[in-house]
């Protein structure tokens, strides 16, 4: 079990970091400010777990933020790595095999994209798709739901105006008030605004660029036939529909919530999973629409270390494990730990409702499942910050924030389920 208590090395640590990066963390979200705890020093990963830097363990639900899907240092993506950086050494600056590899797994699992370019982020990729579909169109306006994330790029860093179908204000300091006013933000789960804002648009709206299902405001699912609306409204006016799948790909199913909700988007953004845990992105869609994309077409788009090896590697090796008998594993793993957290939270008198997509779930401190951003926001931060505590010291490490998705790894197996139900049903009572 952990304590609150630290070493004088991951102390050490954290000033030091504090002298060199802004709050000390290079990702606001490592800061840990909204649970109000000091952040943590992790230095290794293993299967489930994760070690800090004082030597504690702690069962992992992070997951590196999604792409350990196959737990932490999986044996075979380590191995691929070893090898391809033994025989081919780090980027070549030219098409590398492994990059044309990779890219045949992902448009095998994937139908609706025909081509696609790798990048190294998927900030960059979702700014990529976003500039393709302007390219496509000769359109200026896109459209995105409150809630969502999409990169930090400054077009979709922003919030939304004072009224529905209005233009989007800036979300954060730096980006131009003209740069945010070429965005819309509309309710989630709301075709009627969608509509409104087709309407008071009309042929002027780029693309609509959409988590089918948000997981950055916790996970939110899509009402049934709300995606199916989105696609039938951009294609009625010409617009082009980009699904953010940098989460959900390769992780609510094979072929992600594309396949798992039976629509076919334009374009695609990935990322996460397909790298392995090393740094990637991919955007791709239609062939006509990536025709566009230099140096064949007139949008430009370029990345020094897009392709890296390493993360081809890796990538292709936690693709070829992901069969459809674990992704039915995951989701057993999933289902059992919302139902013992359901079962802990009632027993300690506990109001909460738990979302959960495949192996991506959220606990909100409310009564009611949130279908919206602003649902989702009104949940109680303080008890999640309570229950994350309780939990860290229990040995169980959540995401230190109420609005973000814990994440089921394979390497999850019926103890450790067992392990985060118990430590959660101690916690709630606490």
């Amino acid at each position: 079990m952990t304590t609150r208590t630290s070493t004088r090395r991951q102390e050490d640590l954290r000033h030091r970091a504090h002298v060199l990066f802004p709050g000390g963390v290079n990702s606001p979200v490592r800061a840990f400010r909204a649970v109000g705890r000091a952040p943590l020093i992790l230095e290794r990963g293993k299967g489930p777990y994760v070690w800090d830097a004082d030597g504690r363990r702690y069962l992992d639900f992070v997951g590196s933020w999604g792409p350990a899907i196959l737990g932490h240092a999986d044996d075979a993506v380590i191995e691929a790595v070893v090898e391809a950086a033994t025989s081919s050494g780090f980027a070549l600056g030219a098409t590398h095999p492994l990059e044309i590899e990779l890219a045949e797994r992902i448009t095998a699992a994937m139908p609706s994209i025909e081509r696609l370019r790798l990048t190294s982020s998927g900030t960059e990729a979702a700014m990529s798709a976003v500039r393709l579909a302007r390219a496509a169109t000769g359109r200026d306006l896109i459209v995105k739901f409150a809630g969502a994330y999409h990169g930090h790029s400054d077009g979709l860093l922003v919030e939304a105006g004072s009224g529905v179908a209005t233009l989007a204000i800036p979300g954060t300091a730096g980006v131009p008030a003209a740069t945010a006013a070429s965005t819309i933000v509309l309710p989630f789960n709301d075709p009627e605004a969608l509509s409104l804002a087709f309407t008071e648009h009309a042929g002027r709206i780029a693309g609509v660029i959409v988590e089918p299902v948000l997981a950055n405001v916790g996970i939110v699912l899509p009402v049934p036939g709300f995606l199916d609306h989105v696609r039938l409204v951009t294609q009625s006016d010409g617009a082009i529909l980009i699904f953010d799948e940098v989460i959900t790909g390769f992780r609510v199913a094979p072929g992600g919530a594309q396949a798992r909700f039976g629509i076919r988007p334009d374009l695609t953004v990935l990322g996460k999973i397909i790298g392995g845990g090393m740094p990637i992105g991919a955007f791709g869609g239609r062939a006509d629409l990536m025709e566009l994309v230099a140096p064949v077409g007139p949008m430009y788009q370029a990345g020094t270390l897009s392709g890296h090896p390493l993360a081809m590697a890796a990538g292709i090796a936690t693709l070829d494990r992901l069969t459809p008998e674990r992704y039915e594993e995951l989701d057993g793993a999933a289902g059992r730990l919302e139902d013992g957290l359901h079962d802990g939270a009632r027993a300690a008198g506990r109001s909460v409702a738990i979302n959960r997509a495949a192996s991506l779930l959220t606990v909100f401190f409310r009564p009611e499942a949130p279908t919206n951003a602003a649902q989702a926001m009104d949940s109680s931060r303080e008890e999640h910050a309570r229950f994350f505590g309780a939990m860290l010291d229990r040995g169980v490490l959540l995401p230190p924030s109420p609005f973000e998705a814990w994440f089921v790894s394979l390497a999850h197996g019926a103890p450790e389920i067992d392990e985060a139900i118990a430590a959660a049903a101690a916690a709630f009572a606490a």
